[in-house]
């Protein structure tokens, strides 16, 4: 069993091609759905957001085409998306998710939306049934490390969000914000930070346009703005000065002829679009009009960049908690090769015992319920400490990948040889983990650092 990353990110690919991988919220279900009935797909997640399009699978065959998936279900030539795409596996493919979850690899580092991102995907692929034993405990994982970042360095302290970028590049086209319209074409979180950093500058009127009416006038009511129906959307929309829309439409919603229109009504006074969604919903030919400044979220990009090396010592400090973490899990999945035969033995021991209890039953005669206690914790406590050496031998050779030596010692005790997360018969074995100890009196005890988190 593998763990499988590909994808493209901001880092690799233009915002034209990304923008023809974009998954809406509506299609994510179905586009999951569709992945996991890949051949030798056994659990996987898709994570689609302005700035990455991202696959994470657990696959039992290294000849799993998850590429081939990306090419089909958007119709994309692969010559056109293969420079693109990287591909990463096992432990790189834990680090990056590690890094992804932490803010460490988005477009402005430190930034907190991306971790409530894969959150949300996380639970579209859980409601869609294709998360179980392998991705759950990977994810619980990355969750736990992107908090311990931010709870752990000053990484977010001050950070600068795709918002606040947008807001800088308005003040250096206007100059002073002060009682400049804005409007808000969707009702999303980052439109609505956009706003209030907007607002924070000196912005005056507030006006929102969304398609579901009461969002809209949720967020009007929060800045004292105004709701604008979206079929007068463009005939409210050359009262503003500075739009910015994030929306989820398919295609552009202003186009070059909507920004001509805008020029005359306006007498040629500029117009400031911030382009926020993926696809893109303005037109990018609209930034040739004079007096109409467009950009989209890679255009951002250039100003975010400038604010990186501020926060240099801060991702180092990040970087190494991740690295810790990233081993703590690698650590973890190679224990999970001995799980089922630790299932096993456990199973073996506990017949055995049972068994004896039964044979012994007539001589112990009537036993009080305390004393029945008693008897069940001593033989529970024998089973344990006779199991304690073969289990501890067998995580060991699991932790040194020693697939030979593993092997020797459950062909001594007549124990399983599996795939991590299979039982014997090749099923799913659900979310065993062999980190997890019995005391003396059979109490669950925790031993895995990743298992506390």
């Amino acid at each position: 069993m593998s763990i499988v990353l590909i994808g493209v990110n901001h880092k690799t690919a233009p915002i034209e091609l990304r923008e023809r991988l974009a998954i809406s919220s509506c299609d994510l279900p179905e586009a999951t759905h569709a992945l996991a009935a890949v051949p030798g797909v056994t659990e996987c997640m898709i994570l689609s957001t302005c700035n990455r399009v991202e696959i994470l699978a657990a696959v039992n065959s290294p000849s799993t085409d998850l590429t081939g998936f990306l090419y089909q279900h958007f119709g994309l030539d692969p010559a056109l998306l293969a420079p693109h795409l990287y591909e990463h596996r096992d432990r790189e493919a834990v680090e990056h998710l590690f890094r992804v979850a932490a803010s460490l690899d988005s477009m402005v580092v430190g930034e907190p939306q991306i971790l409530g991102q894969v959150k949300e995907a996380y639970a579209v692929a859980r409601a869609s049934g294709t998360v179980a034993c392998q991705l759950e405990h990977l994810l619980q994982s990355a969750f736990a490390a992107g908090k311990k970042v931010r709870s752990e360095t000053e990484i977010g302290a001050n950070s600068v969000s795709i918002a606040s970028v947008a807001v800088e590049l308005a003040r250096k086209i206007f100059g002073s914000l002060e009682g400049r319209t804005v409007m808000l074409v969707g009702a999303g979180k980052m439109s609505e930070l956009a706003a209030r950093h907007l607002v924070q500058q000196g912005a005056g009127t507030i006006l929102v346009a969304n398609r579901t009416p009461e969002r809209a006038r949720c967020m009007a009511e929060s800045f004292g703005g105004r709701v604008i129906p979206m079929e007068q959307l463009y005939e409210a929309a050359s009262q503003a000065d500075i739009v910015i829309s994030s929306t989820s439409a398919p295609h552009a919603i202003f186009k070059l002829e909507h920004g001509q229109v805008f020029l005359r009504r306006r007498r040629n006074q500029p117009m400031f679009f911030i382009d926020l969604a993926v696809p893109r919903d303005v037109d990018p030919a609209m930034g040739d009009l004079e007096g109409i400044f467009v950009y989209d979220i890679d255009d951002l990009e250039q100003i975010a960049a400038a604010h990186r090396s501020e926060r240099g010592h801060e991702a180092e400090n990040a970087e190494a908690l991740i690295a810790a973490e990233v081993e703590r899990f690698h650590q973890w999945h190679l224990t999970v090769n001995a799980a089922p035969a630790i299932v096993e033995l456990r199973r073996q021991t506990e017949e055995i015992r049972q068994a004896e209890l039964k044979r012994m039953q007539s001589r112990l005669g009537s036993l009080s319920a305390e004393q029945l206690e008693a008897v069940e914790t001593l033989t529970h406590g024998l089973v344990n400490k006779f199991l304690h050496p073969p289990i501890q031998a067998l995580k060991q050779a699991a932790r040194e990948n020693d697939a030979a030596r593993l092997e020797s010692l459950c062909e001594t005790w007549a124990l399983p040889v599996c795939a991590a997360g299979q039982d014997a018969a090749g099923n799913s074995a659900g979310p065993v983990n062999p980190e997890t100890e019995k005391t003396e009196g059979g109490q669950v005890n925790e031993t895995s650092e990743v298992g506390r988190k």
